[in-house]
């Protein structure tokens, strides 16, 4: 028995008892007007230029046009009023203090006394409550002034270095054939502390199935509560948190593998240099090399591209070619590939043990359980991106739940990391597989939060660094990601984005191109996100303009929640770099309101 067994009855299963999303009221406020001239209008490095849309036709989320033109819309991301009309006084002081002096606090205060400074101070700005009860209020608020939420229980284990290396490599290295894998799909001692220079992820440990269980249960109740505090949120969910990492591990591996397999076949042909999705391989061709390769008899590689569609054509192209990996018929005789090194052919997959099959059953059990769960509530569900010798695992089994789940409505969003050499290759073969099979394509776009981490475990194990050489590189490929996502929106309505981000030049370019392409922010197919108490001035305008924009919510008992704000606290020097314009801009709402003698301000809505 293997893996894939279990992902086919995931994709095989009746689609016909989901129930229906609820449908959430549009949130449609006033729009922020900018009284700037013209000759300010230029784009600036720290901050973001007016957007202003021409009058185009909308058109709707039905087959339906309709004849509205869509109003010109101009958010002004230095208005500070707007941006912190949902802050009290208190609340601005707040943000003040934890900018400027968080960095320093646990040195001049000491552990104790950091963690009575955190709760007031730290806890308070990037917190929402400690419970789906008391993260309400907070919840309400932001949804008057137009920002929705992702809910995120941030509760993460105090492990010491040592203690989180200890249970890395005790259940990886209980894998089979890890001499055999290779170096990036490996356990490594140096990195099993997967928290090493991440702050805006919490990281998960396994324990044991009953842990698992748990944190289960956990997402359960972070679904209902998003649910239940908001009618159109998400909750995120991280995969590690739901099984053993050496089975993402190894079915990274062989993905990669597979994936790599058709890229040498395609050299073979001639045709590696062409874009993914235009390389097509003769099937004749391919039929003749697999034989003289010995990976299979000539009878049974024939069996293989019998499929009712499969090769139909007289190509295969790399979809074809990973649909294999669905089917055990296919797939049982396929298990041996070429080592490119070596020349030697060998095992696609080493089997796991008993125990090893059935903890994978209970993973992909899980994972089916939350989806349904969102579902029922009216909750989209948000699968975080996590290191890459993890993702392909990650993504391959978030497409599952897309191709069950998304039949009617956009309820599972997979996360691309954009810092990643091949992040537009994901992307653009994600968004092929959901138009072939005309379910509702759903993406987070992200920068990404493993950079440092990925860089250093690449270089020292000696495997190509995945990540795009500098920042520029990351934006561009950020920008290309988003273009593409947006285009398909455009051709089909049938695609939803997040554009997560801090980034005002990549919040204006996004604005530009829904104006150029006549989507109005009432269709709800492309989404903002920023973390809770991070970059108001971009979340609040846009809310008030009418745009779907959502904060990350991070919950849960203010000791648990301490080991990952700690980090976020001590280690991120880009945030508290970045920082510098908001602070400005919290000082100078403060002023404004000060002389204007609103010493008492309090939010109304």
């Amino acid at each position: 028995m293997s893996y894939t067994k279990f992902v086919p009855a995931l994709v095989r299963a009746n689609s016909g008892n989901i129930g229906k999303l609820r449908i959430s009221p549009v949130r449609c406020r006033s729009t922020v007007v900018s009284a700037k001239s013209q000759e300010e209008k230029e784009p600036q490095m720290d901050g973001c230029a007016l957007v202003e849309a021409v009058p185009v036709e909308l058109i709707s989320q039905t087959k339906n046009l309709t004849n509205t033109p869509l109003s010109k819309i101009r958010i002004d991301f230095d208005n500070t009023q707007e941006a912190y009309r949902s802050k009290g006084n208190i609340e601005l002081l707040r943000s003040l203090l934890v900018f400027k002096l968080m960095k320093h606090f646990k040195k001049l205060l000491g552990q104790w006394m950091f963690e009575k400074m955190m709760k007031m101070t730290f806890y308070g700005q990037f917190v929402a409550g400690e419970d789906h009860n008391s993260i309400k209020p907070l919840i309400q608020k932001n949804q008057a002034f137009g920002v929705g939420a992702v809910l995120d229980y941030s509760v993460e284990e105090d492990l010491t270095q040592e203690e989180a290396e200890k249970k890395e490599m005790d259940y990886c290295l209980l894998s089979l054939g890890d001499d055999h894998r290779e170096k990036k799909y490996k356990a490594h001692r140096q990195f099993g502390d997967r928290r090493g220079g991440v702050i805006s992820a919490r990281t998960y440990f396994y324990a044991d199935e009953a842990k698992c269980d748990n944190q289960m249960e956990t997402f359960i109740n972070c679904i209902r509560a998003s649910g239940g505090a908001s009618t159109d949120g998400f909750s995120a969910i991280k995969m590690t948190a739901l099984g053993r990492p050496q089975f993402l591990l190894q079915f990274s591996e062989v993905l990669v593998k597979w994936r790599r397999f058709f890229n040498f076949l395609a050299a073979q042909q001639g045709i590696s240099e062409m874009m993914v999705l235009e390389q097509k391989l003769e099937l004749e061709k391919l039929k003749e090399s697999l034989t003289e390769m010995g990976v299979g008899a000539k009878d049974d590689i024939e069996n293989w591209f019998t499929g009712e569609k499969l090769g139909s054509s007289g190509t295969i192209d790399l979809l074809d070619w990973n649909s294999l990996i669905n089917d055990t018929t296919k797939i049982s005789n396929l298990l041996m590939v070429p080592n490119l090194e070596t020349g030697q052919l060998e095992p696609l997959l080493n089997k796991f043990t008993a125990e090893e099959e059935r903890q994978m059953k209970r993973m992909l059990q899980r994972m089916d359980i939350l989806a349904k769960h969102a579902m029922d509530n009216g909750v989209r569900l948000m699968v975080d991106a996590e290191q890459t010798y993890f993702q392909p695992a990650i993504s391959r089994l978030t497409l599952e739940m897309q191709r069950k789940f998304n039949r009617e409505k956009p309820v599972i969003f997979n996360t691309y990391q954009c810092y990643l050499k091949e992040a537009y290759d994901n992307v653009t073969v994600d968004v092929e597989l959901s138009r072939r099979e005309g379910w509702y394509f759903g993406a987070k776009l992200v920068r990404g939060a493993y950079m440092y981490q990925e860089r250093a475990r690449a270089q020292e194990i000696g495997y190509e660094d995945p990540i795009n050489p500098d920042y520029e590189a990351t934006n561009r490929m950020y920008h290309r990601c988003l273009d593409y996502v947006l285009e398909e929106i455009e051709h089909s309505r049938k695609a939803n984005v997040m554009v997560a981000t801090h980034n005002e030049d990549t919040v204006k370019f996004t604005l530009e191109k829904m104006n150029e392409m006549g989507l109005s922010p009432t269709e709800n197919k492309v989404y903002f996100g920023q973390l809770l108490g991070m970059c108001d001035q971009i979340s609040f305008p846009l809310g008030q303009a009418g745009f779907p924009v959502y904060k990350y919510v991070p919950y849960g008992p203010v000791n648990e929640v301490i080991p990952y704000l700690s980090r976020r606290a001590q280690e991120n020097r880009g945030f508290m770099k970045g920082s510098q314009r908001e602070r400005s801009l919290l000082w100078k709402e403060l002023k404004r309101r000060l002389l204007g003698g609103q010493i008492l301000y309090k939010p109304v809505y």
